[in-house]
């Protein structure tokens, strides 16, 4: 993310999905991502705009756009100010 730093297992994710018979051929029909964020002090409305563009900008995310549905949650933490 923009000007937050990522290193460090600041950013982690829990991916799941569904696999489904469509068509008696087997298919991923859901993806779920959850982040877990841990990010300084201060940055969080950074952190929150990265966020809201991030499946448009992710080139994983647009290749399965309209193919797979896709749901990107995150937990973010923000560290305290020492």
């Amino acid at each position: 993310m923009r000007q937050i730093p990522s290193g460090d297992g600041r950013v982690t994710a829990t991916v799941e999905g569904d696999i489904e018979a469509v068509d008696k051929i087997l298919r991923i029909t859901r993806i779920r991502v959850r982040y877990a964020l841990r990010i300084p002090a201060g940055t969080r409305a950074a952190a929150d705009r990265a966020l809201a563009t991030h499946e448009s900008k992710c080139p994983a995310a647009m290749s399965v756009r309209g193919c797979i549905d896709l749901v990107i949650t995150a937990d973010v933490t923000e560290e305290k100010e020492v």
